[in-house]
């Protein structure tokens, strides 16, 4: 699963996710790409479940990029804890997903199949997202 290798804070705020994503809203590798059209924080375990029904429906053809990373870490307190007594231990990380952000890309496969993919992904993760694809004309960064 992904998340830091070091930080510079042990915990973090919970914070709100506000407005449209700043960057990352175009494609920028692959041909076709998943886009999230609500705010939400995506998990590792998340990301990583979408990342592989990607891989296995694509049977190693083609290439994918995941283009969000979990950076947040989220504690938790235990169960049947009572109130006071400080912040609780990170357990988990978080990716903090604005609406338009491009989330996986794909290249190097037919549309029908990256579309298949993607719906396999879209049943891992919490969000509501759209298929999007690279026109005609743009030119790929690579």
């Amino acid at each position: 699963m992904l998340q830091p290798a070091r930080t510079k804070y042990r915990k973090a705020h919970k914070g709100r996710i506000h407005g449209l994503t700043k960057g990352g809203s175009t494609l920028n590798f692959g041909a076709y790409g998943l886009k999230a059209l609500e705010p939400s924080r995506v998990t590792a375990r998340q990301i990583e479940a979408a990342r592989r029904a990607i891989t296995r429906h694509l049977k190693r053809v083609g290439r994918v990029w995941v283009r969000i990373f979990p950076d947040v870490p989220v504690s938790v307190k235990p169960q049947e804890v009572r109130m006071g007594s400080g912040k609780g231990t990170p357990e988990f990380w978080v990716c903090r997903v604005k609406p338009g952000r491009i989330m996986f890309e794909i290249d190097g496969v037919p549309r029908g199949i990256a579309e298949e993919a993607f719906d396999l992904a879209r049943a891992k993760l919490p969000i509501k997202t759209r298929i999007v694809e690279r026109m005609a004309g743009e030119a790929g960064s690579l």
